[in-house]
């Protein structure tokens, strides 16, 4: 057996490992690559493999950058099956489509800024050097229609006319929506073919809803080989969910190699028990200044984590009744995934709310945010409130847009509650605002650029560490010890590089036999 590692590597996103047998090809996830938008688009378009030689996938998890790449590996002609878990089944079915929705959505309004600069070029007055009121509105009646939607027939053809250069979705919701047809959703701890001589178990992982650490056996000339793959851990004592699995099957527990993530290998988090109270006096600091507070956020675990603990804070008068918006359609779509599963709830969750007839995500000052129209009046809206959008990077979706209108404003605040990967805007946003408060806020505000357009960041940033869904140093060296797993070798993956060599050092001097591959490096078991 091999294992290639492909994607994830000495970085974050785009994660994507092959097991090779002499039968069979199994890979692990086909995740998005997120970061620059060059940089991340020609990554993802380009698949390291034929995906006619795949057996079948399986998938950790629904976050996209585990799974965003799979209808682009049915597009081409991938003919096998797509295994997961049941709940990570049921919320792809709204993620990729979702993700295909942002793709074009984002594509068209791009398009649309780079025609309109153009057509302002070309309208400029060679006198005042600006575009006339009159002319302006002659391009915006050219480009959108009465209802104030992107004609995006005309973009397209004023693109071919003046040879501009047009950004395309990387794939279509047509596309995801194939893509759904090839899923296969399994209850934990069932063990179930992926191969002619392998089989995968799923363990419950803690990240989010139907998240697994997946050990797959395989049984090649007489010997077995067995791979875990720990996807993405989660934390221990976080709210909704079970802790990450510590006992495993005897048959499942010795491991010729475990495929572990490092996001967090050389970092600590604030301790879960202080997560409720940190949130509380960030919103109190943020609600004082009479602004508006913006929460970046995955729509798909740590939304739901948000509004849980929202809810906790106001039934107990700890804060301001402040409206409180998830902007987010996939979000409400997710959080009803959330409340379809209420047999993997930790015992709070159980006790506070299903007990009492309480739903854990919904109440009286919770509003969910469906239509463009809805969205946009919120986002003019300058009076205090909490709103959560996605994407949890600020690299697409409703959040974007939240920015434009509220980053150049004081008064309010930009909460920073996840990991923000190298080169994303969320973690331009993070990085300039810290430096910015370091100075004293004294001189011109840092310039942050997106939708192609440049913003001062005069809104406040705060950062929460420990809402993360990922384990810190500490908490996945608790799973290595504590639970009933014999590991033989650790490839450490899903972590920038320097996050993985720490965390390969510092497991090394506990005893582990862990190191970090390179993009394409194959090791034989």
């Amino acid at each position: 057996m091999h294992v290639t590692f492909y994607g994830a590597v000495r970085e974050v996103t785009g994660s994507m490992h092959l097991i090779s047998s002499e039968t069979d090809r199994v890979l692990l996830d086909c995740g998005l690559f997120q970061g620059r938008r060059r940089e991340s688009d020609r990554k993802n378009r380009i698949l390291p493999f034929d995906p006619r030689i795949l057996t079948n996938v399986v998938l950790s998890h629904a976050h996209i950058d585990h799974s965003g790449r799979l209808p682009l590996l049915v597009r081409q002609d991938f003919a096998g099956r797509i295994i997961c878990t049941r709940a990570t089944a049921g919320a792809c079915s709204y993620l990729l489509p979702d993700s295909a929705r942002i793709q074009e959505s984002d594509a068209e309004y791009l398009n649309y800024k780079t025609v309109r600069g153009h057509l302002y070029d070309l309208k400029t007055s060679p006198r005042t050097h600006k575009v006339s009121k009159r002319e302006v509105r002659r391009i915006k009646e050219l480009l959108k229609t009465d209802h104030n939607r992107l004609n995006t027939g005309v973009i397209d053809e004023l693109i071919a006319k003046y040879h501009l250069e047009a950004v395309r979705p990387l794939y279509t919701v047509a596309d995801a929506e194939a893509a759904l047809s090839y899923f296969d959703g399994y209850p934990y701890r069932e063990p179930v073919a992926v191969g002619r001589e392998m089989h995968c178990t799923f363990y419950d992982a803690g990240h989010i809803l139907g998240s697994a650490v997946s050990i797959i056996r395989l049984r090649e000339d007489d010997r077995c080989c067995t791979v875990g793959f720990s996807g993405d851990l989660g934390r221990f004592g976080m709210p909704i969910l079970r802790d990450p699995t510590l006992a495993f099957a005897p048959e499942d527990a010795a491991l010729d190699l475990l495929i572990m993530e490092s996001t967090y290998g050389q970092r600590r988090h604030s301790a879960v028990a202080d997560l409720k109270s940190a949130l509380q006096t960030a919103l109190q600091d943020a609600i004082a200044r009479g602004g508006v507070v913006l929460i970046p956020s995955f729509a798909y675990g740590r939304a739901q984590v948000l509004l849980y603990m929202l809810h906790l804070l106001y039934d107990e008068g700890a804060l301001p009744r402040l409206p409180i918006y998830l902007d987010s359609p996939l979000g409400t779509k997710m959080t009803q995934v959330y409340a379809e599963h209420p047999e993997v709830y930790d015992r709070e969750a159980n006790e506070v709310f299903l007990a009492n007839g309480k739903n854990p995500f919904t109440f009286q000052h919770v509003n969910f945010v469906a239509s463009v129209e809805e969205s946009m009046a919120l986002m003019r809206d300058p009076r205090p409130a909490i709103v959560i959008a996605a994407s949890g990077m600020c690299e697409a979706g409703r959040i974007l847009h939240h920015l434009r209108y509220k980053i150049h404003d004081p008064r309010n605040t930009i909460l920073i509650v996840g990991y923000m990967a190298e080169n994303t805007l969320g973690r331009r946003i993070l990085e300039f605002g810290q430096a910015y408060e370091a100075a004293g806020r004294s001189g011109p505000a840092p310039v942050v650029k997106f939708l192609n357009k440049e913003y001062p960041l005069r809104a406040r940033v705060v950062k929460l560490d420990g809402f993360s869904a990922h384990g810190d140093r500490d908490e996945m060296l608790r799973f290595l010890r504590a639970s009933n797993l014999k590991i033989r070798r650790i490839a450490l993956v899903h972590g920038e590089e320097a996050q993985s060599l720490a965390f390969a050092d510092f497991l090394r001097g506990e005893g582990f036999d862990a190191f970090v591959p390179r993009v394409g490096e194959s090791v034989r078991l």
